[in-house]
């Protein structure tokens, strides 16, 4: 029996793609498949992307049982993080004056350092592997990446690509710019970037079932039926809370999360949503307005979510899908509810004639309810109650229906209070609501631009929603919709100006 093995362990996002529908056995941190050793008991390893790096030790016994295979020459696969512990070791100190290294297990010779990409790619194979044997053409996936600066000597296997760099467009010639793959000197140990590699190119997935012999490719597609029925049973990992099976809606019910500006706890909230959403057993979509749908991983971690194709919306020429073929596609699909993480204030952009261009611009075209959230840790609660009133009065002008607004981070409750009468007697908003700030020591791995830790991110996030918000009535604001237009640039100035 032909046994391709998942890593499920703390940080791992083994449901954000299908790997080919290949994996037949799921093996955690102990190492042990069905109680024997991994090295023993599995023909080919998967290694899926997270934060493997900033939420586990090195020294565990799957790593030891990862370094017997590569030894024995049987196939690894690592992706996003799982190339990163392959490697020799990892700069994570984005935004850090000195860089902060993390050793990898030093199978394929390169290192890591920061480069954001979040793209959806075409890449260029080098033939230096069993893996891309008869791969003429360009493979095809995505990027989403903090640390995805690749150096060394390894063997290359893939140049990707990649139009936007660390928020800026970087490759207008459409060069094959981006170091992003890699083997052993073997080739029995492939590490890469491009996410989705299996699901979206079937001569790899045909070499790799070639490389181990499998003939009866049935039992493998059956046995990775339970493999997901697994994955889909638990929120997050290792979490032990199982998720119920419900009757789900006949159409998905669509919620914005918005805000007044960055750093206003968007991704936290939305994070704690849909594990709140998905513990109660709705199928929750996932979406980021523009293209860093790196926003969206840590939902995707307690949903068990795909990263969809059209996770990224499009706002100008930024992201992956646009609005009108996204919201067929999703009104079509088995979704519940979607979450949609707004970006920056959802007003910015909003007077740049390549339209769309605002968040507020995606929630007019379908008539998308919100949650207009604003953290108060910049200019306090009473200057973000001020700042809430007019972005929701502005919303509301624009026929952008605002069903809460959230204060975020709220340090005195006293205050708050006083605040309430303050929104509700100046906007038409009759939730007003607070999030209470995080008390945490050590705050490392809970910033998701600068360092995240997603099975210590994801846990707080669920928490301090199921704890502070009524899940039911923030069910009951989200609503059907439907694609009506894109408002043209002269309708918006009039009734913006």
């Amino acid at each position: 029996m032909t046994k391709i093995g998942l890593a499920y362990i703390n940080g791992a996002v083994p449901g954000f793609e299908d790997f080919g529908n290949l994996p037949t056995d799921v093996v955690g941190e102990n190492g042990l498949v069905n109680g024997n050793k991994a090295s023993k008991e599995l023909d080919a390893l998967i290694i899926p992307g997270g934060t493997l790096i900033e939420s586990n030790e090195i020294d565990i016994p799957l790593n030891r049982e990862i370094k017997h295979m590569a030894r024995d020459g049987k196939p690894i696969i690592g992706i996003c993080a799982g190339f990163q512990l392959l490697s020799n070791q990892i700069d994570i100190g984005r935004k850090s004056p000195v860089p902060i290294l993390k050793e990898g297990l030093g199978i394929i010779d390169v290192d890591f350092s920061p480069l954001i990409t979040s793209d959806r790619v075409v890449a260029k194979v080098y033939n230096n592997s069993f893996l891309v044997k008869n791969q003429k053409e360009d493979v095809t996936g995505f990027h989403t990446h903090t640390y995805g600066k690749v150096e060394g000597d390894a063997k290359i296997l893939f140049y990707s690509k990649v139009q936007r760099m660390n928020y800026g467009d970087t490759n207008k010639k459409g060069d094959y710019n981006l170091f992003s793959g890699a083997c052993n000197d073997d080739g029995n140990v492939i590490g890469t970037m491009i996410h989705g590699i299996l699901d979206e190119n079937p001569i790899i997935v045909n070499n790799l079932l070639e490389q181990i012999d499998a003939t009866n490719t049935d039992e493998i597609y059956n046995r990775n039926k339970e493999v997901k029925k697994y994955l889909k049973g638990e929120v997050g990992i290792n979490t032990g809370i199982k998720i119920p099976s419900i009757k789900g809606n006949k159409m998905p019910k669509y919620l914005m999360i918005g805000s007044n500006g960055s750093d206003s706890g968007k991704t936290f909230i939305l994070t704690g949503l849909a594990g709140a959403l998905t513990k109660r057993g709705y199928k929750v979509a996932l979406l980021k307005v523009g293209p860093d749908v790196r926003d969206i991983i840590p939902g995707l971690y307690l949903t068990k979510g795909k990263m969809e194709d059209f996770a990224s919306v499009k706002i100008g020429h930024l992201g992956w899908a646009d609005i009108e073929s996204t919201i067929d596609r999703l009104n079509n699909s088995d979704y519940d509810i979607v979450l949609i993480e707004g970006v920056m204030s959802v007003f910015t952009g909003i007077l740049n004639e390549k339209v769309p261009f605002s968040a507020a611009e995606i929630a007019m075209s379908s008539n998308i309810p919100m949650i207009l959230a604003s953290g108060v840790n910049k200019g306090g609660i009473e200057s973000a109650a001020i700042d809430l009133v007019s972005h929701a009065n502005m919303l509301e002008k624009l026929g952008v229906s605002v069903e809460a607004i959230l204060l975020n981070k709220v340090y005195n409750d006293k205050i708050f209070d006083n605040v309430v009468p303050y929104i509700k007697n100046n906007t038409h908003v009759e939730n007003v609501l607070k999030l209470p700030k995080l008390k945490s020591g050590d705050m490392r791995g809970f910033i998701p631009e600068v360092e995240i830790r997603y099975d210590l991110f994801t846990s707080h996030a669920m928490d301090l929603i199921e704890n502070n918000l009524d899940i039911d009535s923030v069910i009951n604001m989200a609503h059907e919709v439907e694609f009506n237009k894109i408002y043209s640039f002269d309708e918006i100035k009039s009734k913006v100006i």
